[in-house]
């Protein structure tokens, strides 16, 4: 079994395949999360790479594009995963919280000194969903290493708020960001 999220979901999956195809695809929109926002914070400290504003709109773009097609994938084994899950009280609440005050980024500046042009509005928009997803998955970490994780219904009232940002007005973002 594995550890920290994982091990949570797969502890309340009703189906092994189904645990496993969610996890696979939630370490990828990790990954892709934190790559997509590594980028932008690298920009914020003024550490130009790549060298050029082509390369680096390139690269943005790029990062939009991996993070776009992982939430892509996440989509039907979240789904599947939420249907499986339901619990039955619906009085579960979300284990994370929104975005902090250190996330709230002006990303104009920051986008004009890299040279690269994008919605600064979508830019922030993304960035904090993003951050929100890897501090949700750092949480359930942290809850499962000290063996308080939610209980189903919590589970599931926090996977669905994921889901319903993530891919709505995220995924409409980062396409936008992408192209």
């Amino acid at each position: 079994m594995s550890t920290g999220w994982q091990s949570v979901i797969e502890r309340n999956a009703t189906s092994e395949l189904t645990a496993r195809r969610l996890v696979a695809q939630l370490r990828a929109c990790e990954a892709a999360a934190l790559a997509f926002c590594r980028l932008l914070e690298r920009w914020g400290r003024g550490d130009a790479v790549p060298a050029t504003p082509g390369a680096r709109q390139a690269a943005l773009r790029h990062a939009a594009d991996r993070v776009e097609t992982a939430l892509a994938g996440l989509e039907r084994p979240l789904s599947q995963y939420l249907i499986e899950l339901e619990p039955e009280r619906a009085e579960g609440k979300s284990w994370y919280a929104g975005p902090g005050a250190g996330e709230l980024v002006e990303w104009r500046p920051v986008l004009d000194r890299a040279g690269v042009r994008a919605c600064p509005n979508r830019v922030a928009a993304v960035y904090l969903e993003l951050a929100v997803l890897v501090r949700a998955l750092e949480g359930l970490t942290t809850a499962a290493s000290l063996d308080a994780a939610p209980d189903r219904s919590s589970l599931w009232a926090g996977l669905f708020d994921l889901w319903d940002t993530l891919l709505g007005s995220t995924v409409d973002d980062l396409r936008a960001l992408a192209a």
